[in-house]
């Protein structure tokens, strides 16, 4: 056995012990949760369900849901768990990308819920295939396959988002590996509503909580439910460390309703420009992750470079997953297409240096995660740096993108949420696609491409570009809501596991989890019960 195989089975070796020993916390709080619950008379039931949040350890996500049916059935609140027991033909985070014909890693994940969910009451569905829904995709292409319908139910659409996001793919291949992913996800999906409905005649829930709402088990449960009138509350990974957001609307798009009242005081003010130093300077996690890895000045290059031009105008883009979201393409059909179109723009300004800034999540390191449709090949392609108004910082390039801001005449942006902080920094930004921060007048954000255009030729022309000090105000407003109200904290109850994205449980008992001494579970319970805001009291 070389050196290498021996340290990668050492390495397996310690993630089974880590991951056996976080299981067996998890089994003694269940044990100790089973006990003390209990069911108020006339209360229905809540159904949890969350089968794309992870495989074999406890995610973020898996651990917010796990903890928040706790603090419920504390509360005297029935909970039914809707279980995966290889339920789906090929599932968002079992499937091989790469091998597609590769069979999914069940053991390890059904190990697991039964360790998560014991003593639990549950509902583990297995998979029965549906047969003329095979006959009626077998032989399809992508693009018909975006278009089926079956028992008036938009499938294929429903299925698309995870499809995308599996593939790390914008603009799906029509090749026969993706065509098979393509139905098996249908035929999976499918096979997840049919269960869930007989889950339905079974319980009259009052509420469904699960993860995302985008990959397509939480997503056809989701469309499922609301076809019947029950409240759906989806959940995601807030913006500070071990925090959650949780909703009835889009949880990926973050929508919030900040009342008209909130104003940041000197307190609050002084609080965000803490947290705004450490961002500035790559400081930061976001679902366990630190996406920076050593943040760096411009260099002397660049900066001479940037003296050659009458101005500059950084372009920032963002990874396939937050741009392929349907609630974000509302001006332009995805972010290539805008992309393309800026082109054009480009050339008709020889003047200005536009740098296009791809996101450094795009080639995550060492990650499974890496987009496979990038900016980098856009670039190429297109040979976009023939152009000699342009510059291109890669995803693998930790340049500091604040530091172009301050260099910069405008910001350009999709979605990303740089572009609320270069508001916060004073700069104009015009954004190109929705985003959480959108609703609000944080940015300049035309409602049609067509003023998009004019505006950003406008922009260009103009020798200085009105700043709206109401974009600021709200911008900072905005962020400090979303971090320090809406991210529900779960610190209390988690910390770090074994590897990146994985958590496990602190050491906490029982009445941690009760409302009385938890603000988070206070939080939780109004907004899943009563249907009150999402929000925690800072205080």
């Amino acid at each position: 056995m070389t050196h290498k195989s021996i340290e990668q089975y050492s390495r397996q070796i310690q993630a089974a012990i880590h991951r056996r020993q976080s299981d067996e916390k998890i089994k003694k709080m269940a044990h100790k949760v089973s006990a003390a619950a209990f069911t108020k008379p006339g209360m229905k039931p809540v159904i949890f369900f969350n089968a794309s949040t992870r495989l074999g350890g406890l995610s973020l996500n898996a651990a917010f849901s796990l903890l928040t049916s706790w603090g419920l059935r504390l509360q005297g609140v029935s909970v039914v768990h809707f279980i995966c027991q290889r339920g789906m033909s090929r599932c968002v985070l079992g499937a091989n990308r790469d091998d597609v014909s590769q069979p999914l890693p069940c053991d390890k994940c059904i190990r697991h819920s039964h360790a998560e969910y014991d003593r639990a009451n549950t509902y583990w569905f297995g998979y029965q295939e549906e047969v003329p829904l095979r006959n009626l995709i077998q032989g399809l292409d992508v693009d018909a396959l975006m278009k089926v319908r079956y028992q008036d139910i938009p499938i294929g659409e429903i299925v698309l988002p995870a499809l995308r996001w599996e593939l790390r793919r914008h603009h799906l291949r029509n090749d026969e590996p993706t065509c098979f992913l393509y139905r098996e996800f249908i035929l999976s999906a499918w096979n997840v509503g049919r269960e869930f409905t007989l889950l339905l005649n079974q319980v009259d829930p009052q509420a469904v909580v699960l993860f995302n709402g985008q990959f397509f088990p939480e997503a056809v449960v989701r469309y499922l439910a609301r076809l019947k009138g029950i409240r759906v509350i989806s959940h995601e990974v807030g913006m500070m460390p071990f925090s959650a957001f949780f909703t009835e609307g889009e949880a990926t798009a973050y929508p919030m309703d900040i009342p008209d009242e909130f104003q940041l005081n000197e307190d609050q003010n002084l609080r965000l420009d803490n947290y705004l130093a450490n961002r500035f300077q790559g400081n930061f996690k976001m679902a366990g992750i630190q996406f920076w890895h050593g943040m760096k000045r411009l260099d002397e290059d660049l900066i001479h470079k940037i003296t050659k031009f009458k101005q500059v105008v950084p372009i920032f883009t963002n990874v396939i997953f937050d741009t392929s979201q349907p609630h974000s393409n509302v001006l332009f059909p995805d972010m290539f297409t805008w992309l393309d179109g800026l082109l054009k723009v480009i050339k008709d300004h020889p003047d200005t240096l536009f740098i296009i800034r791809a996101h450094p999540d795009e080639l995550r390191p060492g990650s499974a995660k890496q987009s496979r449709e990038t900016v980098r090949d856009w670039v190429k392609e297109n040979q976009v740096l023939d152009l000699d108004n342009i510059h291109f910082v890669d995803a693998t390039e930790y340049l500091s993108s604040y530091e172009l801001i301050q260099k910069s005449k405008f910001v350009m942006v999709y979605n990303s949420s740089i572009g609320l902080e270069a508001s916060i920094l004073g700069l104009p930004v015009l954004a190109a696609g929705r985003s959480r921060y959108t609703k609000y007048p944080t940015v300049y954000f035309p409602d049609t491409a067509e003023k998009y255009w004019r505006m950003l030729n406008e922009f260009l022309g103009q020798e200085s570009i009105w700043v709206l000090p109401e974009h600021r105000l709200q911008a900072r407003r905005v962020l400090y809501y979303q971090l320090f109200r809406t991210a529900i904290p779960f610190g209390a109850y988690l910390t770090d596991a074994h590897r990146p994205g994985l958590v496990t449980l602190r050491d906490f008992d029982l009445p941690d989890l009760l409302i009385e001494n938890s603000p988070t579970m206070q939080a939780l319970t109004g907004g899943i019960i009563n249907g009150t805001a999402f929000v925690v009291d800072e205080e």
